[in-house]
């Protein structure tokens, strides 16, 4: 029964600690996950950045609205902070996609200089030294390639979620079959420890019937060895109380004082040892009676 509770106890601790270990592992897979995400998020940011700018320049060069600058001037507030997360998120990814994400922002700066050039030529009324520089098609070399980076990002990033999302369904799969076999084990071992506590209990049971019967027989043994004393001790003080009467009866007379004396004193002695006799009969029947109770 020691052994089977200290293994009780061991598969119990082993069960909490494969929960404690899976649900380590599915953290930080749904860690990887949200980063993964996150990157992708900020891959859509700069994007979406470079194509308002481009929006916003091209409409101003067209216009000379300065309304149409305001998509423009809002992607330049923000997409630094969308490349700052971007760097973040690729801190600890390959060398590969922290160097595309280099060569990104280094496209994107120059896709930047590129239009404030244009819109400053476009504010200083050099209308056609503006369109000039947008047909030489410089900008639009810069945002393919900016695509092109863009787009190799995220094809890596779904590549990694995608493998995250398998590596989460295979911890998933495996923390369910350590779990059915853990608890299974753990149901086994209980189930044989409480049948070994039943079982147990049942031979204390039979020993304590097997006691209580041997018990009955020996105070029936002793009943009754107690019962044949007791009728010899009554036959052995009634013998001497009789000797003892009849020898004052016809001998008294001749007896001096002192053996007078004596034979009085052996009489009541008898009368008393009698009498203690029968109180110990008494009390001994009165505890055969409660134990029989």
């Amino acid at each position: 029964m020691q052994i089977g509770a200290l293994a009780l106890l061991a598969f119990m601790a082993w069960n909490a600690f494969l929960a404690v270990n899976h649900l380590k592992q599915m953290q930080k897979i749904a860690a990887l996950t949200l980063e993964s995400s996150m990157i992708q998020a900020d891959v859509s940011g700069v994007l979406k950045d470079l194509t308002d700018m481009e929006t916003g320049q091209r409409g101003y060069l067209l216009t000379e609205d300065p309304s149409y600058l305001q998509p423009y001037t809002e992607a330049k507030g923000r997409i630094g902070i969308d490349f700052a997360g971007l760097r973040v998120g690729l801190a600890n990814r390959a060398e590969r996609e922290r160097s595309l994400e280099s060569q990104l922002e280094s496209l994107a700066n120059s896709k930047q200089a590129e239009m404030e050039r244009s819109i400053s030529l476009r504010q200083q009324g050099y209308r056609h030294r503006a369109f000039m520089l947008v047909d030489s098609n410089e900008g639009m070399e810069y945002m393919d390639r900016a695509r092109g980076l863009l787009s190799s990002l995220s094809v890596t990033e779904t590549s990694s979620f995608a493998r995250f999302d398998r590596e989460r369904s295979a911890s998933l799969s495996k923390a369910l079959t350590e779990t059915i076999v853990a608890n299974s084990c753990l149901l086994v071992l209980t189930a044989c420890l409480f049948g070994l506590i039943r079982y147990h209990g049942q031979v204390l049971e039979q020993e304590a019937a097997q006691s209580r019967q041997e018990l009955a027989v020996r105070d029936l043994q002793l009943e009754k060895l107690m019962s044949a004393l007791s009728n010899q001790a009554r036959s052995n003080t009634s013998a001497i109380e009789a000797n003892a009467s009849l020898l004052l009866q016809n001998y008294g007379g001749f007896l001096p004082r002192q053996g007078h004396e004596y034979a009085e004193q052996i009489r009541e002695a008898s009368a008393q040892m009698e009498r203690l006799r029968q109180d110990l009969v008494g009390s001994s029947g009165s505890n055969s009676d409660e134990k029989a109770a």
